[in-house]
Protein backbone atom coordinates (compact mmCIF):
# COMPACT_ATOMS: atom_id res chain seq x y z
CA UNK A 1 0.00 0.00 0.00
CA UNK A 2 1.41 3.38 -0.94
CA UNK A 3 1.59 6.37 1.36
CA UNK A 4 -0.98 8.14 -0.84
CA UNK A 5 -3.49 5.32 -0.29
CA UNK A 6 -2.82 5.34 3.45
CA UNK A 7 -3.43 9.08 3.55
CA UNK A 8 -6.74 8.71 1.71
CA UNK A 9 -7.84 5.91 4.07
CA UNK A 10 -7.03 8.00 7.12
CA UNK A 11 -8.88 10.99 5.68
CA UNK A 12 -11.94 8.83 4.96
CA UNK A 13 -11.90 7.44 8.50
CA UNK A 14 -11.61 10.92 9.97
CA UNK A 15 -14.86 11.83 8.21
CA UNK A 16 -16.70 8.51 8.51
CA UNK A 17 -16.23 7.78 12.23
CA UNK A 18 -17.81 10.99 13.58
CA UNK A 19 -20.76 10.61 11.22
CA UNK A 20 -21.21 6.90 12.00
CA UNK A 21 -21.21 7.51 15.73
CA UNK A 22 -23.53 10.50 15.57
CA UNK A 23 -20.73 12.92 16.33
CA UNK A 24 -21.25 15.11 13.30
CA UNK A 25 -22.13 18.76 13.65
CA UNK A 26 -24.13 19.24 16.84
CA UNK A 27 -27.75 20.28 16.49
CA UNK A 28 -27.28 22.72 19.35
CA UNK A 29 -24.16 23.91 21.05
CA UNK A 30 -23.51 24.26 24.74
CA UNK A 31 -23.77 27.78 26.02
CA UNK A 32 -20.86 29.37 27.78
CA UNK A 33 -21.31 28.87 31.46
CA UNK A 34 -23.00 25.45 31.43
CA UNK A 35 -22.54 23.94 34.88
CA UNK A 36 -21.17 20.42 35.31
CA UNK A 37 -21.36 18.87 38.77
CA UNK A 38 -19.63 15.51 39.00
CA UNK A 39 -19.12 13.62 42.22
CA UNK A 40 -20.76 11.91 45.15
CA UNK A 41 -22.52 13.54 48.09
CA UNK A 42 -22.08 17.11 46.85
CA UNK A 43 -24.45 19.70 48.35
CA UNK A 44 -24.34 22.92 46.36
CA UNK A 45 -26.39 25.96 45.37
CA UNK A 46 -25.65 27.33 41.91
CA UNK A 47 -26.93 30.05 39.57
CA UNK A 48 -28.11 28.44 36.35
CA UNK A 49 -27.58 31.68 34.41
CA UNK A 50 -29.81 30.57 31.47
CA UNK A 51 -27.48 27.62 30.81
CA UNK A 52 -27.67 23.85 31.12
CA UNK A 53 -27.05 22.07 34.41
CA UNK A 54 -25.43 18.62 34.20
CA UNK A 55 -25.33 16.50 37.37
CA UNK A 56 -23.43 13.22 37.31
CA UNK A 57 -22.87 11.00 40.34
CA UNK A 58 -24.62 9.64 43.39
CA UNK A 59 -26.32 11.35 46.31
CA UNK A 60 -25.82 14.93 45.13
CA UNK A 61 -28.21 17.68 46.25
CA UNK A 62 -28.24 20.72 43.98
CA UNK A 63 -30.34 23.87 44.33
CA UNK A 64 -30.41 25.73 41.01
CA UNK A 65 -31.34 29.38 41.30
CA UNK A 66 -32.58 31.50 38.42
CA UNK A 67 -33.46 30.05 35.07
CA UNK A 68 -31.87 26.88 33.64
CA UNK A 69 -32.07 26.24 29.91
CA UNK A 70 -32.08 22.49 30.65
CA UNK A 71 -31.22 19.96 33.36
CA UNK A 72 -29.61 16.57 32.76
CA UNK A 73 -29.09 14.13 35.64
CA UNK A 74 -27.15 10.84 35.50
CA UNK A 75 -26.36 8.35 38.23
CA UNK A 76 -28.54 7.58 41.23
CA UNK A 77 -30.13 9.26 44.24
CA UNK A 78 -29.46 12.81 43.03
CA UNK A 79 -31.82 15.65 43.98
CA UNK A 80 -32.12 18.82 41.90
CA UNK A 81 -34.49 21.65 42.82
CA UNK A 82 -34.61 24.36 40.15
CA UNK A 83 -36.38 27.71 40.14
CA UNK A 84 -37.16 27.50 36.40
CA UNK A 85 -36.38 25.10 33.55
CA UNK A 86 -36.97 26.42 30.06
CA UNK A 87 -36.39 23.61 27.56
CA UNK A 88 -35.96 20.06 28.89
CA UNK A 89 -35.19 17.67 31.72
CA UNK A 90 -33.37 14.43 30.89
CA UNK A 91 -32.97 11.84 33.63
CA UNK A 92 -30.80 8.73 33.43
CA UNK A 93 -30.44 6.20 36.24
CA UNK A 94 -32.62 5.42 39.24
CA UNK A 95 -33.93 7.15 42.35
CA UNK A 96 -33.40 10.58 40.78
CA UNK A 97 -35.44 13.61 41.84
CA UNK A 98 -35.84 16.76 39.76
CA UNK A 99 -38.30 19.39 40.96
CA UNK A 100 -38.83 22.72 39.22
CA UNK A 101 -40.92 25.68 40.38
CA UNK A 102 -41.75 27.15 36.98
CA UNK A 103 -41.41 26.42 33.30
CA UNK A 104 -42.85 23.75 31.05
CA UNK A 105 -39.87 21.64 30.04
CA UNK A 106 -40.08 18.48 28.00
CA UNK A 107 -39.34 15.58 30.39
CA UNK A 108 -37.44 12.56 29.13
CA UNK A 109 -37.05 9.96 31.88
CA UNK A 110 -34.70 7.36 30.43
CA UNK A 111 -34.59 5.43 33.73
CA UNK A 112 -38.35 4.93 33.75
CA UNK A 113 -38.10 3.47 30.25
CA UNK A 114 -35.98 0.72 31.83
CA UNK A 115 -38.28 0.17 34.81
CA UNK A 116 -36.46 2.40 37.29
CA UNK A 117 -38.24 4.84 39.59
CA UNK A 118 -37.51 8.57 39.31
CA UNK A 119 -39.43 11.67 40.36
CA UNK A 120 -39.67 14.62 37.97
CA UNK A 121 -42.36 17.18 38.66
CA UNK A 122 -43.35 20.80 38.95
CA UNK A 123 -43.76 21.97 42.55
CA UNK A 124 -45.21 25.08 44.18
CA UNK A 125 -42.84 28.05 44.34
Amino acid sequence: MTSKAVGRSLAACAVAFPVAFGLGAPSASAANGDTHITGNGIVQTIDCNESTLFVLGTGNTINALGSCWAVTVQGSSNVVVADNIVDNVIVYGSDQTVFYKSGEPVVWDRGRELGMVNRVDRVAA
